[in-house]
This record gives C-alpha cells, structure tokens and sequence, in this order.
C-alpha cells in the first residue's frame, strides 16, 4: 500500500444558511473576509455556494455556506460540528474585536482563554457558533492573508480557520478514525467548565490544523438548519495524494464517496462513527481557474461541467450583487 503524507490541517468548514445576501454582508462587511467564489452546490444547482477566505482564498482560510432557503432552526446536540474558529494575529485584535461586536450589534461573550490562547465566542445573525482565537503564541501551520479592501485592518484581520470544535456521544469513536485513520496525535486535554476538551493536531499543528473533542452523552442529536455546520474538510497536498486515500479508506471498509471532483479541488467523503461528515480536499488546483485574482467573487462562476446549463441555473437563482 501507497505510504500516505500526513494531512497538513484544516482545508475548510461548510454550513448552511438560509439567506444568502445578509450571509454575504455578514461575512464580508462586518467580519471583513473576502468572497473568493459565488458558486453553486455541485450537489443541487439550484442553490448557491458561497466561500469566504483571505484575498485568494488559500487552503486553510475558507468558510462556506450553502443556501438553503427553506431550511429550519438549528436544534443544537451532539453528532455535531459544535463551533467553528477562526484565526485572528493577536490578543490585541480581539480588544477590536470586541468593540467591533459591540458597534455592529453582534451577540458574543466576554473574551476568554482555553488551552493557553485567548478568544471570543459570536455568533451570526443565524445563531452560527463561531469563535475568534488569537495566534499571538501560535507556532503551527501558517494563517493566510487579510484581503487588502477588507473593512477589518490588515493587523488585525481574520487569517484563516483555526481549531474546529465536535460535540460527540461517544469519544472514543471519532478518537479512533482521528488517530488510527487519519493520523492525527492526541496533543492535550483542557477544562472548559464542566466539560473536558480533548485535543487532537496533524502535519505542523496549531491553530491551523487542530480538531477538538468534546464528549457529551447527555445530550439529543443535534437538528441541523440554518446556522449549523454541514461538514468539515482536511487539507491533502495533491491528487496523487488523495487516490492514496481514496485506496486507503476503501481497504478499511469505511463507506465513502470515492473521488469526487470539485473542479476548485479534488475531494473524498465519508462519516466518522459519531455520524459528522469528514471530507478530505486537495490543496488545489484553486480559486484562480476561472476568475482573475482582483475580480474573484464578483460573478456567478461554475465549472466546466455546468456551462452548458447556465441560463437555466442562472433563472433558478435569486440574484445576488457581489461586486460592492
């Protein structure tokens, strides 16, 4: 069997909203990413994909939304993609961001610190859970780069995604496909009040490439919906790479997609035990195959295989300006 690279960290977390143009305000005005694609679900054409990152958006940096219009109210449970992080320079960003918060009427807690790094908890106007933690000590895999036409200063900017949060029944299930599967160390165990948090990292680790457990039994499933997560996905080099993967989980039995062409990326899924969606995503080809740099975003872009339905995607779609 092919010997297979570590995977290098997160690649991106995609979740569900129900309104597609307050999603992009949100997100580019208020949070100051940058919308690198305005897409389509590859899996129902007639809803958008949405990918916010830094200016070009770089493995590691991206947060995307599927519209779902008709999608309820989260019930929040274990099965879960509970919080999702993203990365901040400093401690000193989080005082602008607080008052950041404060100005634009959005509900987050006090800023705190959990496992040596200091953070704030928000969330959106869907009740999405998201946090802001500080790389003011980190040492792991690299962040990206704030958009330069960002609202947010530069030094104070979003950088990437950082630790993702899972609220399982079962611990030691997911520990396993982590560990044994996909090759992640256990680095650590932290109190968060009356929970432990158990901390597992690939490739450099840090921020950029930590998953976190959080065993809860007393809990319901959750209900997903508008402001709850769809899936998380792991950074793999390349395509050679993930066909050792597609080969590796296929030898283990794991029920999975196969290959799967994303056109932006190459990808392969399946769920842990605990019933969360994993999906392993190359760290190419990229953004930058069907929209120049300084415009990405600005167009409805779809790839190869959807051109020759354009105009029928195009009607089905509530239209949504991006170029402000």
């Amino acid at each position: 069997m092919n010997a297979r690279k570590p995977l290098k960290g997160i690649h991106h977390v995609s979740a569900i909203t129900g309104e597609a143009k307050r999603n992009y305000e949100f997100y580019t005005k208020v949070l100051g990413m940058r919308l690198v694609k305005k897409t389509i679900n590859q899996d129902d054409p007639s809803v958008y994909h949405l990918f916010y990152a830094d200016e070009r958006g770089n493995p590691g940096t991206d947060l995307t939304f599927f519209e779902i219009p008709m999608a309820g109210q989260t019930y929040e449970g274990t099965s879960s993609i509970s919080t999702t992080s993203l990365r901040v320079p400093s401690d000193e960003a989080l005082d602008f961001w607080k008052k950041r918060f404060i100005e634009y009427e959005v509900e987050h807690d006090e800023i705190r610190h959990e496992n040596g790094r200091a953070m704030i908890p928000f969330k959106d106007f869907e009740g999405q859970r998201l946090l802001l933690i500080s790389d003011e000590h980190d040492t792991g895999v690299e962040g990206g780069t704030p958009w330069e036409k960002s609202p947010v200063p530069a030094e104070y900017g979003i950088t990437g995604l950082g630790p993702v949060y899972l609220t399982i029944p079962k611990l030691e299930k997911t520990e396993q496909i982590l560990t044994n599967v996909l090759g992640f160390t256990k680095q650590g165990s932290y109190q968060r009040e009356k929970e432990q948090v158990d901390v597992y990292e690939t490739g450099e680790g840090g921020n950029g490439a930590e998953v976190h457990l959080i065993e809860r039994n007393d809990l319901p499933p959750e209900r997903p919906g508008r402001g709850s997560v769809h899936h998380v996905a792991y950074r793999v080099a390349n395509e050679e790479e993930l066909h050792k993967w597609v080969d590796y989980i296929k030898d283990l039995r794991i029920p999975n997609s196969g290959f799967v062409e994303r056109y932006y990326f190459k990808s392969l899924y399946f769920r842990e035990p605990n019933g969360i969606l994993f999906e392993l995503a190359t760290d190419g080809p990229g953004f930058e195959e069907d929209e120049p740099l300084e415009s990405l975003g600005e167009s409805l872009a779809l790839p190869p295989y959807f051109e020759d339905d354009r105009k029928e995607i195009e009607e089905r779609l509530k239209p949504l300006d991006t170029k402000e």
